[in-house]
């Protein structure tokens, strides 16, 4: 039998685990632990240099300790911090932020966190994806597994699809990976069905009126309803395709929305690229404000939502195409870059398309601390200067951090 070890914790690392010291040294990540706290843990990966451990016993609390609000909690691998209340959540990811942008990216003089707090840390996402059980039970993969388990409750989805989805019964059928649903607005609502079948499935929907959509692996058939959805943020309204990305809390995209606009100075005389331009979020709030807009996105799907949500206006551009292709082969002579990158974030060739582009300032929108300070290395090599760091909380109760980062060229 594996003996156990007290440890106090020292700090929150990337992913949601603390941080204490063996006695040795090394040190050892604790999942739902919380800086301050001493703990009983049992080791459950043992290195050379560092240890992985599950909590047994909290011995001695942090006053920012809470009870969770949901029963799946350390088995769902969805949420990481409901055990820590929401000031303490959102100091946590600051000064993760920050370390990450000193620690990986080298940064010096790093201007103080700005914090964009969440109007809603329950209830606040618009898309909700589920993993299938083997019986048709809607649920979630395991914490550290993708083994799927059946739900009873989730407190973070938007109010309407917690109320949907315990409605939802599907029998089990060959192919289907995943379960998605989205919220737009008038509480519209769609079921999205990924399948790695390209066949059409035998599918019913009854006493629902909601659009269903077959998401196989070319191809999309809308069984039901329509074949997208409509979002709706500060008063404009998105078409949304099933494959197309959009923000998953609304409320937060609007206070994104409002940030980039005031911080980004823009004026009728401007040229700004709007890098990973999705669905034409952002282009549609800017293009209003500056001489010319220029979308670039690879997903066929969301250039075509981009084209329908950005027809009124008669100076945006898009460019359907890799981002690290069109910036490194046409000369945009560009005043501003926005780039909002997947989570792999932009990458080498990316960075070196938009150094050569020499816009006077960037904004990069980041979901992941870890490889926006992996970019910001080569931004800052490239001649740039962070001069504002905003996190945006999009994602309460987990690890997840979005971020604004403003640069300006030296």
């Amino acid at each position: 039998m594996t003996s156990t070890v007290d440890v106090r914790i020292d700090n929150l690392t990337y992913g949601g685990d603390g941080l204490g010291r063996l006695v040795d040294g090394r040190v050892v990540f604790v999942p739902y632990a919380i800086p301050g706290e001493l703990v009983r843990l049992k080791l459950v990966e043992d290195k050379p240099r560092f240890a992985r451990a599950e909590l047994v016993e909290v011995l001695e609390a942090s006053a920012d300790r809470v009870i969770p609000r949901c029963q799946h909690f350390t088995t769902c691998g969805g949420c990481h911090y409901q055990q820590m209340n929401y000031p303490t959540q959102l100091k946590a990811k600051a000064t993760i932020l920050r370390e990450q942008l000193e620690r990986i990216g080298g940064l010096k003089d790093i201007p103080g966190v700005e914090v964009g707090v969440a109007s809603d840390s329950w209830y606040y996402r618009n898309h909700i994806q589920f993993h299938l059980t083997q019986d048709g039970k809607l649920g979630f993969q395991r914490a550290h597994s993708n083994q799927p388990f059946a739900i009873q409750e989730c407190h973070l989805p938007e109010v309407a699809i917690n109320q949907l989805w315990p409605r939802i019964e599907i029998e089990p059928m060959p192919g289907v990976e995943r379960v998605s649903l989205r919220l737009g607005a008038d509480e519209d609502m769609m079921l999205i069905l990924e399948c790695s079948n390209p066949q059409p499935l035998d599918f019913s929907i009854e006493d629902l009126a909601i659009s269903v959509v077959q998401l196989g692996p070319s191809d999309s058939v809308v069984l039901a309803g329509s074949d997208h959805i409509v979002m709706e943020v500060s008063g404009r309204r998105f078409k949304v395709s099933p494959r197309s990305f959009f923000q998953v809390n609304t409320n937060q995209a609007q206070t994104m929305l409002k940030h980039l606009t005031a911080h980004l100075f823009l004026s009728e005389n401007l040229t700004v690229l709007d890098v990973y331009s999705g669905v034409g979020l952002y282009s549609a709030f800017l293009a209003p404000k500056v001489k010319r807009l220029v979308g670039i996105e690879f997903s066929p799907d969301a250039c075509e939502d981009f084209s329908i949500n950005l027809d009124e206006f008669e100076n945006v551009e898009l460019y359907e195409a890799s981002a690290e292709q069109v910036l490194g082969s046409i000369d945009f002579k560009p005043d501003i870059i926005i780039m909002d990158p997947p989570r792999a974030g932009l990458g080498r060739l990316t960075i070196e398309g938009i150094l050569t582009q020499g816009a006077e300032r960037l904004a990069y929108v980041s979901c992941d601390p870890a490889t926006l300070a992996r970019d910001a290395k080569q931004i800052a090599s490239g001649g740039y200067s962070l001069k504002d760091l905003t996190l945006i909380d999009m994602f309460p109760q987990t690890y997840h951090i979005e971020s604004i980062s403003y640069w300006e060229k030296l």
